[in-house]
């Protein structure tokens, strides 16, 4: 008995396929969602991400049509302040050292406010991240960095809602089912070949949006694209992000696009476990850095950990310290600022040290030369401009003198017990390299035209991020780019 056609089918489920399949039936299409994991597991790396979700807005008239249910009392005791349009350009550019698609870069900045109006009208929605974002002064809560917004239950709860939203709608999913290979004629696609309870099976379609995630999961393609050693970072989302979307495309000849030996990679609980575990979430990680030092097996610092907010630098900081000797760190605070410290630092499943004397703390440092590391307390002691305020809300210029690396800002002498450490190593979040797509998601060939009936959008798109990335910037890609590769192949699907 011949399978059943679909106008669309969406490789993969979670937000950026999810978004392409709301915007195939709103657009008039027959959607089939293929995921290759368990119900309970899908999503790929969305389930596990914190919520945080990056998108450019002139104020709080505008989070209002984002968050409708904002109360007055949050309003008038919280400072949401600016991120429009220019400063999101600037920080994609900055941050990716201009190396960003600016045809990509213009789609993500431009249309990101009317992506999250639409996503709320899809039923997901939003709140401010008051717990990681926000530091209370003088009364009022100020929020910093851009980042303002995560959706209500975090990763999980994207998922759900997207789901939900999707069958709703009339999307039918087929969890378990993994995609193998693209059906094609040689110039166009026409389906995807999937394997679902050991069997093998044709699904015929008019249009497929590959929406599957990264490399990351692939420990063979992380260290042959990525290099030596990056089959020893931790994974912190799904096992099931292997790269089999970008492989499919480039089988049938799809182009490669972006920085295939770049990828978010973050300083993660050292003792983690090999994927990610949902059952911590996003928790593993560890980003208060800014307000403390972070020094490798030598004892030394290896990165400015002031040198900018922290959802600026987190992203690239786990490859840093996956290139020191062990491929671990530590993270070292004092009792000056450890009230400042993220939730994540206070949950069971950390590698802690913690003493009243900066001698009893370098003896519990395991790995660590401990002479060396007081040799660095005491430089950097040394160097810190104390006559400048800390103000944990910007870039306060409190940073040192002297130092061959400088801490630029944020930097409070470390000599107030009790001293607490916290183990690292690197946690990879997702790659940034992957296939070529034009401003409306069409996949292109490797002769630079849209491959018929292919589109893609997430994390297996290339040449959005480079080097590094804004926090929150990953979610807002992925609901960018699937709205747009959904409404684009339900236009294919009308125009064949």
């Amino acid at each position: 008995m011949p399978s059943k056609s679909y106008d669309v089918v969406v490789v993969g489920a979670g937000n950026a396929a999810l978004c392409a399949a709301l915007s195939a039936l709103e657009n008039g299409a027959s959607v089939l969602v293929l995921e290759c994991a368990p119900e309970d597991q899908s999503g790929g790396n969305s389930r596990f991400t914190a919520g945080a979700i990056r998108f450019a807005y002139r104020g709080v008239e505008d989070l209002r049509e984002v968050i409708p249910d904002l109360t007055e009392d949050e309003i008038a005791n919280t400072d949401f302040g600016t991120y429009d349009e220019d400063q999101f350009f600037d920080d994609m550019f900055r941050v990716t050292q201009y190396r960003s698609d600016p045809d990509l870069c213009e789609v993500l900045v431009r249309q990101s406010f009317a992506t999250m109006k639409w996503m709320r009208a899809q039923g997901v929605r939003f709140v401010p991240i008051y717990g990681r974002q926000a530091f209370k002064v003088d009364g009022k809560f100020k929020f910093w960095g851009g980042l303002t917004v995560e959706t209500v239950g975090g990763g999980p709860g994207l998922v759900e809602m997207l789901t939900n939203s999707a069958l709703k709608a009339g999307a039918e999913i087929r969890y378990e089912s993994r995609a193998l290979s693209l059906i094609t004629d040689g110039c166009g696609v026409q389906g995807v070949k999937i394997r679902h309870d050991g069997a093998l099976e044709d699904i015929p379609a008019k249009a497929v949006v590959l929406a599957a995630g990264g490399f990351q999961a692939n420990v063979e393609m992380r260290t042959r694209y990525l290099g030596p050693g990056w089959d020893l970072a931790k994974v912190r989302g799904t096992p099931y992000n292997t790269g089999d979307g970008i492989r499919m495309a480039l089988e049938i000849g799809a182009s490669t696009a972006g920085n295939w030996s770049g990828c978010h990679a973050v300083g993660w609980e050292l003792n983690a476990p090999e994927f990610g575990d949902l059952a911590v979430g996003d928790n593993f990680q560890k980003h208060s850095y800014p307000f403390g030092l972070i020094v490798n097996a030598r004892g030394e610092r290896f990165v400015d950990e002031g040198a900018d907010f922290r959802n600026y630098t987190y992203a690239k900081y786990g490859a840093e310290v996956l290139a020191q000797p062990g491929h671990f760190a530590w993270q070292i605070f004092d009792a000056k600022v450890t009230h400042l410290l993220r939730d994540e630092y206070r949950i069971r499943q950390v590698t802690k040290a913690s003493a009243d004397t900066l001698e009893g703390l370098a003896a519990k440092l395991e790995g660590v030369d401990g002479d060396g590391f007081l040799r660095t307390i005491k430089e950097y002691n040394g160097a810190v401009k104390t006559n400048v305020a800390f103000n944990p809300n910007v870039l306060d210029g409190r940073g040192t003198e002297g130092l061959a690396l400088p801490k630029s800002n944020w930097a409070n002498t470390i000599d107030e017990p009790p001293f607490e450490a916290y183990a690292i190593t690197c946690g990879i979040t997702f790659t940034f390299g992957g296939l070529r797509i034009d401003a409306d998601a069409r996949v292109q060939s490797t002769d630079y035209r849209p491959i018929p009936g292919l589109f893609a959008a997430g994390e297996l798109v290339g040449g959005v991020f480079f080097h590094n990335y804004p926090g929150g910037a990953g979610l807002i890609n992925g609901a960018v780019f699937g709205k747009v590769a959904g409404s684009s192949a339900a236009d294919y699907v009308k125009s064949a």
